[in-house]
């Protein structure tokens, strides 16, 4: 499907495995200059620029901390400068861990909020000065942040937190011509979440979804291109929900 992106810049935010890898491949092959980055080295993180070189792709691997502005921001001066004003930013950077109240820690707490919320605040606003006119921002979040989960308070808060962060954003950056939306994904294979409960655990969100399997990566992707083409060019403050009739 050509979501016609061809010639844009887009910044993915944690872009070597996962969704945000299938969302660097896909916006490769739509022709789109690609800015992501890391945070440690990866089988992932060195094998990406030769699958990107084998779609003939532009792109541009920086590691950076997203809980750190000011690496936020070398990240963005870097982007622009290899490709560029931004045409679109994906903030999917992300950390997940799975403990009881009563065993996390104030350090792991704030290691997860900062991530997965303050990484994003990080993200948005070092890129503003850099958007293009009509520029798209997607926010990945999680069903989670409506449903709940267990042993999970910190990732749970901070994903619902996102959502404030898009509605907030939508209104605020609206007469910018700049379009926020949020995704929220189901539970997705091969993402480096492991159910802690292994396969048993796979088994039964597999059963709790209506389609009776879970997502790929790729089915994120596909959304995502979307939100960042002229299709979505009236939606903004959205939520989508991706997650197979969870």
């Amino acid at each position: 499907m050509d979501f016609e992106l061809k010639g844009r810049h887009a910044v993915v935010t944690g872009g070597t495995r996962g969704i945000g890898r299938a969302t660097v491949l896909a916006l490769i092959e739509q022709g789109v200059a690609v800015t992501t980055c890391f945070t440690s080295d990866s089988a992932e993180s060195e094998s990406l620029p030769g699958a990107v070189a084998d779609l003939g792709g532009q792109l541009h691997l920086v590691r950076t901390d997203v809980r750190d502005a000011e690496q936020v921001g070398a990240l963005m001066d870097s982007a622009v400068g290899r490709f560029g004003p931004i045409t679109a930013l994906v903030n999917n950077a992300g950390v997940i861990s799975h403990l009881p109240l009563e065993a996390m820690e104030p350090a792991e707490w704030h290691r997860i909020l900062d991530t997965n919320v303050s990484g994003m605040y990080n993200t948005i606003r070092a890129a503003l000065p850099h958007f293009t006119e009509q520029a798209s921002v997607v926010n990945i979040s999680s069903g989670v942040a409506r449903h709940g989960m267990p042993f999970a308070a910190h990732y749970v808060t901070s994903k619902a937190a996102i959502f404030g962060l898009t509605r907030a954003l939508c209104k605020e950056l609206g007469p910018r011509g700049v379009r926020v939306n949020c995704l929220a994904s189901g539970v997705i294979d091969n993402t480096g979440h492991k159910n802690p409960r292994g396969d048993e655990g796979k088994a039964m969100y597999v059963e709790m979804t209506s389609l009776r399997r879970l997502g790929e990566p790729a089915e994120i992707a596909d959304v995502v291109c979307f939100l960042l083409s002229d299709a979505s060019r009236y939606m903004t403050g959205a939520i989508f929900e991706v997650d197979g009739g969870i």
